[in-house]
């Protein structure tokens, strides 16, 4: 395994740093080490503030994740899933800028990559390429896999501020974002405590297409800060560094997730959840089921049994949020109208059941299989929806 990065570890990436037990279980999985001294934070569920209400939502105890979240910085969390795997025996090769893909010259199939490293152009060949290379998924574009422009898009922004309560137990959602007019704009604020002194702080917007949008927000941010209560101190003079913002991709807006030796993983397939901008999870998720593929077709003895057992990926990752995603559509086509998001956060957050389902379902953390009335509901409804 030769893993090409364009920049250096540590780098930084606009990210929450939050992950959902389902992120974690996939950490767990890979035999990661998630304790304090390692620099993780553990959260204990979703504080949810909107509507007049303050709810506490406690993450569901379940047989498939943990009972707890995770937090830490995009930066140390990279450099330190980099540093695994190249534990695990990859090799890992910085300061190299993939531009394009290199095809076989008669079946015309992915074999290989060109890079720039310091200046000049190196060839590097594989028998299958995975594409993780972020949302500009140059490689993909590169084969003419362009993205839908019928799949949610959102746009996040963030910094990092000093903070006394920088160790704070809950992951902090804010449902009510307003512009200085007092309008209510489309979206919702974070705070996640890191326990290094800081939190990551951000606000996110989400909208049914590929679409731009005309909303400043940057702008927005700022006046969601003059209102967040002071006992954070997000202050000018405990903000660290800048406030930066990147597009998010959802619901699968780039296809296929395998074809003629590219693999698409996390962004660069547009894998992060139309329900709540989270893209850990899913990416890691798609590392452990390429792998298993990847590793089932190199085992094969011949080209058309490799491809057929590399082609399960993509079956494997349908078949899990596939259905879940469209839920995810609809449920963005709903709340991009500020108006319909008031009235649910209103009459909803003050009704536990109903709060109970938003957050499994919301957090994709449910039992696929059996579970409770409210697990089984939402598993039910992803099965029966079209796959995205």
């Amino acid at each position: 395994m030769l893993l090409l990065e364009k920049s250096e570890f540590p780098r930084d990436k606009v990210c929450g740093d939050g992950l959902t037990p389902r992120a974690v279980a996939e950490l767990v999985r890979m035999g990661l080490p998630v304790r304090e001294q390692d620099g993780w934070i553990r959260n204990v569920g979703l504080r949810v503030i909107g509507g007049g209400h303050r709810l506490e939502l406690p993450w569901p105890e379940l047989s498939s994740y943990p009972s707890y979240g995770l937090a830490k910085s995009r930066m140390s969390l990279d450099h330190t899933l980099a540093e695994h795997a190249r534990a695990a025996g990859a090799k890992l090769q910085e300061r190299t800028t993939v531009t394009g893909p290199v095809h076989d010259e008669r079946s015309g199939r992915v074999v290989g990559v060109q890079a720039k490293v310091e200046g000049e152009t190196v060839t590097y060949r594989a028998p299958v390429v995975i594409a993780a290379d972020g949302v500009s998924a140059r490689l993909a574009t590169g084969m003419g896999l362009e993205k839908r422009m019928d799949r949610p898009m959102g746009v996040a922004v963030r910094t990092y501020f000093q903070t006394p309560r920088h160790d704070d137990p809950w992951m902090e959602s804010h449902l009510e974002l307003r512009d200085d007019d007092g309008n209510l704009m489309p979206g919702y604020g974070w705070i996640f405590s890191l326990g290094d002194g800081t939190a990551n702080v951000g606000l996110g917007s989400v909208a049914s297409t590929a679409a731009p949008t005309k909303v400043d927000y940057k702008k927005l941010f700022a006046t969601w800060m003059r209102h967040v209560p002071d006992e954070w101190e997000f202050t000018p003079d405990n903000q660290v560094g800048p406030v930066k913002g990147a597009a998010l991709p959802m619901g699968f807006n780039r296809g296929p997730l395998y074809g003629n030796g590219l693999l698409l993983a996390g962004d660069s397939a547009g894998m992060i959840s139309p329900f709540n901008g989270e893209g850990i999870a899913y990416g890691l998720q798609a590392g452990r089921v390429a792998a298993d593929a990847i590793s089932q077709g190199l085992a094969r003895g011949t080209a058309a049994g490799r491809e057929r057992a590399f082609a399960t990926y993509e079956r494997r990752m349908k078949d899990d949020l596939g259905g879940y995603y469209t839920l995810g559509r609809v449920f963005v086509r709903l709340i991009e109208h500020p108006e319909v998001m008031r009235v649910c956060t209103r009459y909803g957050l003050p009704r536990p059941l109903v709060m109970k389902f938003v957050l499994k379902l919301l957090s994709d953390c449910y039992e696929p299989r059996g579970g409770d009335l409210v697990d089984r509901v939402i598993a039910g409804l992803a099965r029966i929806a079209p796959a995205a």
